[in-house]
């Protein structure tokens, strides 16, 4: 997929969307996800422009769904429209990621900690197919598929707290998130660490062990925030 700056195209700074591949229906929902996937994993870089046409191109299907989904994004503060042009990823300040962790840590501590006590171990096994499919996307350095996986993780265990505008609060700042410095760490082998500390989570949860669930969760926002300040 080529990307444009203001100036001149760059083909060398395209990132490597997943196809439309999933379990949606809707090209322009798939699309809308896995941009949003790529925005956060700093492949869509701020101050680039992106035309619906060479995104639709990467898919392999019309421009009309990937505009919508881009239209989408606009909406969510993501992009930018460029008239004539396409979309431009919006830059996302230090100051903002830090209000963004903050808002995380006072909602998903104390909420996942009372987890410990409250959620069913069944349910909590169900995301362990999520956990371990992050891993194996830190593994493979595949940035797209960490996010994604990601997001499932960490909204599906918010939901078994069963409050539906605390989950959409969290999928909100996560969407305005970037963390830039994720092909760094890969190439460092750094980012695995990370990965791993889903599952640490999750068998903390099962214990119902509530002292060791509020420490990997400050740790993981703490490793969170760290991410998103490693710019390349």
């Amino acid at each position: 997929m080529a990307a444009q700056r203001t100036g001149a195209p760059s083909a060398a700074a395209a990132p490597a969307l997943p196809s439309l591949g999933g379990r949606r229906s809707s090209y322009r929902e798939r699309v809308a996800d896995a941009l949003r996937a790529a925005l956060i994993a700093g492949e869509l870089l701020p101050g680039e422009v992106y035309s619906a046409p060479t995104l639709a191109a990467r898919f392999g299907v019309s421009a009309t769904p990937v505009r919508e989904a881009m239209l989408d994004l606009v909406k969510e503060g993501l992009v930018d429209t460029v008239p004539n042009k396409g979309f431009r990823v919006t830059a996302v300040s230090e100051k903002q990621l830090d209000e963004y962790t903050h808002i995380r840590a006072l909602i998903e501590i104390p909420t996942v900690v009372e987890l410990a006590r409250t959620a069913d171990k069944v349910s909590l096994e169900a995301l362990r197919p999520a956990a371990r499919e992050i891993v194996q996307a830190a593994v493979s350095g595949d940035l797209i598929a960490y996010v994604e996986a990601d997001t499932r993780f960490h909204l599906g265990l918010l939901a078994l707290a069963g409050n539906v505008h605390l989950v959409d609060v969290v999928g909100d700042l996560r969407k305005r998130s970037r963390l830039y410095g994720l092909t760094a760490l890969v190439e460092a082998g750094r980012l695995l660490a990370s990965a791993e500390e889903h599952l640490e989570l999750l068998d903390a949860l099962i214990a119902r062990d509530e002292e060791a669930v509020h420490e990997v969760m400050t740790r993981h926002l703490g490793h969170v925030r760290g991410l998103w300040a490693a710019r390349k």
